[in-house]
C-alpha cells in the first residue's frame, strides 16, 4: 500500500482526537453518576439536591488532561450530548413576523390602502408559504392601490439614510424593505442565541432554517416548557412611562360610569331616559360624588376594602368590571371584559389620548381570589417613552433588601442621563417599568436618580428574574415571533429510547459482527475489530463538533456501520476470486483492494450526495441522520479500506496461510458458480414491480390518501402513558366530540398502555393560545379516564405553513437526489443509459416502498409517513444505488477486459459475479434493520418498516432493473453478435469464461 505512513499518522491523530473528546463525555457522566448518588435517600433521588451538587461544581476543576485543568462546565461543553428524543426537552421553530418590521418601516402608517396590502400580503403568504413577503406585499399593495408609490408610505425621516425619498421607485423600495426583513431575521437570531446560551441549558443547538424566516432551537433537558416559550417570545420591549396621579384620571373614571350606567338602563328599557340624563348624571357624578359609583369609591384614599367589595357585588357601572378590592384592578378571568370595554368607541371618546391602560405582569392574591391591577399610563408625542431599553448596557438577578428576587440594571451614559432628567421631574410619582406591555413595577420617585443604576422588582420567582435579566441583557427582538412547529418530550421518555436504542443498536452490531466472523473467518474477524473502530470514530467525531446524538442518529450509525460492511464484502470477495485464479495471499490482497478501490469510492460518494442533500434540506431528526451518514462516509471508507488493509497486511507477514483466511466450511461453496439468467426474467419483473405499485396507490386512494404525519398535514400529536391497556378506538370516539369534529387519530405506540394521539383541530392556528385551548380539550376528553391516570408523556405541534414546507422540501430532496445521481453516473460511466436505467431504478424503489404503506395498513399496521420516512427513502435509493454502482462497475471491468463482446454477452455474468457480494451486503444489512424495526422503538418503527422494504426492493431492482434497463435501451441491443437478449452470457461469449476462472 502507497503513503501507508501518511494514513497511519492520519489514523493515530484521528484517533487521539476522539479519545480526547470521549474523554469528557465519561468523566461528565461520572459527576452526574456522584450527583445522583448524593441526592439518594432510601431508593429515591432528590432532584433539587441533585441539582445543587451540580451547581457547586459548576466551576469548580473535575478532571485534568496534559496538565490543564477542566471544570465540570468545560467537560459538559466538550461532551458527546443526547439529543432530545434521549434525554427528553424541547424543540421549537419560531417565525419571525415579516409584517412588523414592514410597519415599522412605514413609520406605523395608518395610510388604509397600506394596512389593507399588509392583510392581504398575509392572506396571500398562507396561500403561499415559501414566497417572499416583501414580493407578497408589493404585489399586493399593486392591487389595492394601482398605479400608487410606496415612496409615498416608505418616504420618512428613519428611511432617509437608507437612500429612500419621495422620487424613490418602487423597487428601489421593496430593495430596502427586503434588506431590513433579511438584517431583523439575522438580529433576532443573534438575540434568540444570547437568550438561549445564557439560559443554562447544555449543547443548546440553534439554526436558521435556510431561505426563510424561522430559526430552529433544540434545548436538551429542558423540563419547563412554558418558561421556554416566554423566553424565546418575549419581544422584550423595556420602556419607562410616567403614571397618572389617581386625582388626574378619577375625573375620566366617572364619566366612565355614568356612560356605563346609561347603557345598563338602555338595555334594560330605559334608553331613553338615560339617553337625555347623561350629562346631568355624569357632571353630578363628578362634582359631587355618586355613592354608588367606583369612581367615587377610589377616590375615598382610606376606603375600606370591604365597601369596596360590596359595591362591586352591587354590578352597577364600572363595578361590575373592576372588582378588585381597593384599587382599579378586576379579576383575571375578567380581564378580557375590560379589554373589551376600553377598547369601545364610547370609552375611547371619553379618555385623553395619552392615557392608556396596561395590566401588571403578575396577579394578586385576595381572599383566594387572583386579581390584576390596571395602571394608568401617561403616553408621551407620538407614543414614544421618555426612556427605552436600548439604554440599559447590563442587567442581572439580584435580591433587595428584604431578601426578595429583583432585576438591576446598569444603564449607558445616554441612558443615565435621560433616567436622571425622567426620576428629577416625578419625586412624588410613580414610573412604571413596561416590558413588553406589562407593568412589572410602578415604584414611587423619592429623589432624583443619578449614575443610570435601577432595578425591577415584582414578585418574581429567581427563575423569573433571571429570565428577565437575560433578555433585557440579549436586547429587544425587532419584530415578534411565534412558534410554528414545537416538540415537547419528557424525560421518561427519554430514557426508555435511550434503552431501545442502545439495545437494538449492540444487537444489530452482534449480528453483524457474527455473520462477518461465521463468513470469513479471520478475515471477519479483522472486519469486526474495524467495524468497532469505526463506531469509536464516529461517536469521537461527533463529540469534536458538539453534535448530540439522537435516536435517527443512532440508525444512521448502525446503518453505516452495516453499509461500511459492504466495503469488507467487496474487498473478500475480490480477494477470494484471485486466490481461486491461483494468486499466492499477498497477490490476491493487493489485487483484491485495487479492484474493489473504484466501486467502493463510487458508492461512498453516492451515499455523501444523499447525506448532503438531506442535511441541507432536511430539519430536526432528519438533519442528524444525515450528519451522522456523512461522518460515516469518511470513517468508513478510512477504516474498511486503509485501516483493515494494514491490519491484513501485518497479518501476512510471515506465515501468511496460517494466519489469515477468507472463508469457512460455512461459506467455502456457497455463491460459486452461480449461473442465473437474471436479464431473462426482467419482463416478469417489470410486471411483478407495476402491480404491486399499482395495487399500493389504489389502496391509497380508496383509504382516502396517504396516512401523513404531523409533519407533512399539521397539527398537534400527544403521546399519553395510561396506567392498564386501552382501546385506541373508544379513546377516538370520545376526544372526536371536544376536539369539535376535527380530523382525530388515536393508536398505540409502542405498547397498549400507551397511545398516540393526533388532532387537526385548530391546526391553522399556531397561536399560544390555540396551544393552551388544544390541550385543555385534550385534557377535558380525558378527564373520563381518570382513573387509568393518563399522563401526557410528549408533545408535538406543526403549523400548517410548515407542514406545507416540508413537503416540498422533501420532494425536492428526493428530485434533487435522482438529478445529481443521474450527473454523477454519466460522469462515471460516460453513457446516459447507464444513468436513465439507475434513475429508473431508484424512483421505482422510492414508489415500491411507498406503495407498500397502503398495503401494510390495510393489513393492520398503522404507519405514518413523516420526514423519518423521507430519510429512509433516500437512504434506501443511496443503498440501491450503491448496489447498482457495483454492478455498472463489474460490467465495465468486463468490457475493458472484453472489447469485441456486447453489453448483452457480459451483462448476465457481471450479476452472476457480483452476487455474492449483493447477497451478503443485503442481509447484513437487513438483519440490522429487522433488529430495530422490532427492537428500536415507536420513533423508528416507520424508519425500519421502510428499511426492510427498501433493501429487498434496492437488491430486487439492481439485479432485475437496472442493468436490465441498459440492455433495453441500447441501440442494436445484442443484435450482431450471435446471442438473444436474456440469453445465458456463457453460451455466446466463450471468451468471458476466461475472464471468470
Amino acid at each position: 500500500m502507497r503513503n501507508k505512513g501518511l494514513v497511519i499518522a492520519l489514523t493515530l491523530i484521528v484517533s487521539a482526537l476522539c479519545v480526547y473528546f470521549l474523554y469528557f463525555t465519561f468523566v461528565s457522566r461520572r459527576v452526574q453518576a456522584d450527583a445522583v448518588t448524593y441526592a439518594t435517600r432510601n431508593g429515591q433521588v432528590d432532584q433539587q439536591k441533585r441539582q445543587h451538587y451540580l451547581d457547586s461544581v459548576w466551576r469548580v476543576p473535575v478532571t485534568s488532561v496534559l496538565g490543564a485543568d477542566y471544570t465540570y462546565r468545560d467537560v459538559r461543553a466538550s461532551e458527546l450530548g443526547l439529543g432530545l428524543d434521549l434525554k427528553g426537552g424541547m424543540h421549537v421553530t419560531l417565525e419571525v413576523s415579516p409584517v412588523e418590521i414592514v410597519r415599522a418601516m412605514a413609520g406605523n402608517s395608518k395610510d388604509p390602502k397600506f394596512n389593507q396590502a399588509l392583510t392581504r400580503a398575509q392572506e396571500l403568504q398562507k396561500q403561499n408559504p415559501s414566497a417572499s413577503f416583501t414580493a407578497l406585499f408589493a404585489q399586493a399593495f399593486r392591487d389595492v392601490a394601482p398605479g400608487d408609490k410606496l415612496a409615498r408610505i416608505f418616504a420618512n425621516t428613519t428611511n432617509k439614510s437608507r437612500g429612500i425619498d419621495y422620487n424613490s421607485t418602487d423597487a428601489k423600495v421593496l430593495s430596502e424593505v427586503d434588506k431590513e426583513v433579511e438584517e431583523s431575521i439575522d438580529r433576532a437570531f443573534r438575540i434568540l442565541r444570547t437568550r438561549v446560551d445564557k439560559f443554562g441549558v447544555n449543547q443548546p443547538n440553534i439554526q436558521r432554517v435556510k431561505g426563510t424566516g424561522r430559526i430552529q432551537i433544540e434545548l436538551p433537558g429542558v423540563d419547563n416548557p412554558d418558561r421556554v416559550r416566554k423566553l424565546l417570545q418575549g419581544q422584550a420591549k423595556l420602556e419607562f412611562w410616567e403614571v397618572y396621579k389617581q386625582d388626574e384620571f378619577y375625573p375620566y373614571l366617572a364619566q366612565l360610569d355614568a356612560i356605563v350606567k346609561a347603557k345598563d338602563e338602555a338595555a334594560k328599557g330605559g334608553a331613553t331616559a338615560a339617553t337625555t340624563s347623561t350629562t346631568d348624571t355624569t357632571a353630578t357624578a363628578a362634582a359631587a360624588g355618586d355613592s354608588t359609583s367606583l369612581a367615587s369609591q377610589l377616590a375615598k384614599k382610606n376606603a375600606k376594602a370591604d365597601s369596596a367589595k360590596t359595591a362591586a357585588q352591587a354590578g352597577s357601572g364600572l363595578a361590575k368590571y373592576f372588582t378588585m378590592p381597593g384599587t382599579l384592578g378586576a379579576n383575571v378571568r375578567d380581564t378580557a371584559r375590560v379589554n373589551a370595554l376600553l377598547r369601545s368607541p364610547e370609552v375611547k371618546a371619553v379618555l385623553p389620548g395619552n392615557l392608556t391602560f396596561l395590566w401588571d405582569v403578575k396577579p394578586t392574591t385576595i381572599e383566594g381570589q387572583e386579581y390584576l391591577q390596571l395602571n394608568a399610563i401617561r403616553k408621551g408625542r407620538e407614543s414614544v417613552a421618555p426612556l427605552g431599553g436600548e439604554v440599559v448596557s447590563d442587567a442581572r438577578q439580584d435580591y433587595d433588601q428584604g431578601g426578595r428576587p429583583e432585576v438591576s440594571m446598569q444603564m449607558n451614559p445616554t441612558g443615565a442621563r435621560k433616567w436622571q432628567k425622567l426620576t428629577a421631574a416625578s419625586i412624588g410619582k410613580q414610573v412604571a417599568i413596561v416590558l413588553d406591555d406589562y407593568v412589572y413595577s410602578a415604584p414611587v420617585v423619592q429623589s432624583e436618580i443619578a449614575g443610570g443604576n435601577s432595578s425591577i422588582s415584582g414578585n418574581f420567582t429567581i427563575e423569573e428574574a433571571q429570565d428577565l435579566a437575560n433578555v433585557l441583557k440579549a436586547g429587544k427582538l425587532p419584530a415578534p415571533t411565534r412558534i410554528v412547529e414545537e416538540a415537547v418530550v419528557g424525560p421518561s421518555l427519554g430514557q426508555e429510547a435511550i434503552n431501545q436504542g442502545l439495545y437494538s443498536s449492540l444487537a444489530g452490531l452482534g449480528v453483524i459482527m457474527l455473520f462477518m466472523a461465521f463468513y470469513y473467518g479471520r478475515a471477519g474477524l479483522v472486519a469486526d475489530a474495524v467495524l468497532l473502530f469505526n463506531m469509536f470514530l464516529i461517536l469521537g467525531v461527533l463529540a469534536q463538533f458538539s453534535t448530540a446524538l439522537t435516536l435517527p442518529g443512532i440508525a444512521g450509525m448502525i446503518l453505516v456501520i452495516a453499509t461500511s460492511v459492504d466495503a469488507n464484502v467487496l474487498i473478500f470477495e475480490r480477494i477470494r476470486e484471485e486466490l481461486n485464479h491461483g494468486l499466492s495471499h499477498k497477490d490476491a490482497i493487493n489485487k483484491g483492494y485495487s479492484r474493489a478501490f473504484t466501486a467502493i469510492f463510487d458508492t461512498n460518494v453516492t451515499t455523501l450526495i444523499i447525506a448532503l442533500i438531506l442535511g441541507f434540506f432536511g430539519t430536526g431528526p432528519v438533519q442528524n441522520f444525515a450528519v451522522t451518514l456523512g461522518i460515516g462516509v469518511f470513517t468508513s471508507f478510512l477504516s474498511a479500506f486503509f485501516v483493515s488493509r494494514l491490519i491484513i497486511e501485518w497479518l501476512i507477514k510471515g506465515k501468511e496461510t496460517t494466519r489469515i483466511t477468507f472463508s469457512t466450511f460455512l461459506s467455502r461453496n456457497l455463491f460459486q458458480n452461480v449461473n442465473f439468467d437474471i436479464v431473462g426474467k426482467r419482463y416478469i419483473a417489470y410486471a411483478l414491480s407495476s402491480a404491486v405499485i399499482v395495487i399500493g396507490f389504489v389502496l391509497m386512494f380508496i383509504q382516502g390518501g396517504p396516512n401523513l404525519g404531523v409533519d407533512f398535514r399539521g397539527g398537534r400529536a400527544y403521546v399519553v402513558d395510561f396506567n392498564k391497556p386501552m382501546v385506541a378506538s373508544d379513546v377516538r370516539e370520545h376526544l372526536h366530540g371536544v376536539f369539535q369534529n376535527a380530523g382525530t387519530e388515536v393508536k398505540t405506540y409502542g405498547s397498549a398502555d400507551r397511545l398516540r394521539i393526533t388532532t387537526g383541530y385548530l391546526a391553522d392556528d399556531e397561536s399560544t393560545t390555540a396551544d393552551q385551548k388544544v390541550r385543555a380539550a385534550l385534557d377535558q376528553g380525558l378527564q373520563q379516564y381518570a382513573s387509568s391516570a393518563p399522563v401526557v408523556q410528549s408533545t408535538s405541534k406543526v403549523g400548517a405553513t410548515i407542514a406545507d414546507d416540508i413537503k416540498k422540501t422533501s420532494v425536492l430532496s428526493l428530485g434533487l437526489t435522482l438529478l445529481a445521481i443521474f450527473v454523477y453516473v454519466l460522469f462515471r460511466f460516460e453513457k446516459w443509459q447507464y444513468s436513465m436505467a439507475a434513475v429508473v431504478a431508484l424512483f421505482h424503489d422510492a414508489l415500491f416502498v411507498i406503495a407498500c404503506y397502503p398495503i401494510a395498513r390495510a393489513l393492520g399496521m398503522n404507519l405514518e409517513i413523516d420526514q423519518v420516512f423521507v430519510a429512509a427513502v433516500l437512504t434506501v435509493i443511496g443503498y440501491s444505488m450503491n448496489d447498482t454502482v457495483v454492478i455498472y462497475d463489474r460490467i465495465r471491468e468486463y468490457l475493458k477486459e472484453n472489447p469485441n463482446l456486447t453489453f448483452a454477452q457480459v451483462v448476465n455474468p457481471a450479476l452472476n459475479s457480483t452476487f455474492s457480494r449483493t447477497m451478503i451486503t443485503a442481509t447484513t444489512i437487513l438483519m440490522v434493520v429487522t433488529v430495530l424495526f422490532f427492537f428500536g422503538g415507536e420513533t423508528l418503527r416507520s424508519f425500519s418498516f421502510a428499511m426492510i422494504v427498501g433493501m429487498i426492493i434496492g437488491t430486487y431492482s439492481s439485479l432485475f432493473i437496472a442493468a436490465p434497463l441498459i440492455l433495453d435501451t441500447s441501440a442494436g441491443k445484442a443484435k450482431g453478435k450471435g446471442t438473444e437478449p436474456g440469453a445465458p452470457a456463457d453460451a455466446a461469449a466463450p471468451k468471458l469464461s476466461t475472464a471468470l476462472q
